[in-house]
């Protein structure tokens, strides 16, 4: 297993302070921070620092406004499910706290996905 020997940035120490509010939320990944529910992730922070939430339909376009931000994008692709969170926004735990929560409880109403290939 590879050591990870950078210290944490300001976003991923953020970002674990958020995904502590959440009791049964746990932190994923060691060179993009996640997290998932029956194999859907439902948050993540890119390698740029940029953080994602995945929001159902409503409460995403509600997001967009509010926060005057855009849909995530990776690798060139748009993610039509998660939002782009505002690094201002980070900084303010308590404000995103309901967010996260939305997001992760979005996620459990996904199909579970496999998370892992039976051998035949």
């Amino acid at each position: 297993m590879p050591k990870k020997t950078a210290e944490p940035t300001e976003n991923e120490l953020l970002y674990n302070k958020l995904v502590a509010t959440q009791p049964d939320a746990q932190r994923k990944g060691d060179t993009v921070p996640y997290t998932s529910m029956n194999g859907n992730m439902y948050s993540y922070l890119s390698k740029e620092g940029a953080l994602a939430l995945r929001l159902p339909e409503e409460e995403r376009e509600k997001f967009l406004k509010k926060y005057k931000t855009t849909l995530m994008s990776a690798y060139g692709i748009v993610q039509k499910e998660y939002v782009t969170v505002p690094d201002a926004l980070l900084k303010k735990t308590a404000e995103l706290k309901p967010y996260f929560k939305m997001s992760h409880e979005y996620a459990g109403t996904l199909k579970a996905k496999p998370t892992t290939k039976k051998k035949k």
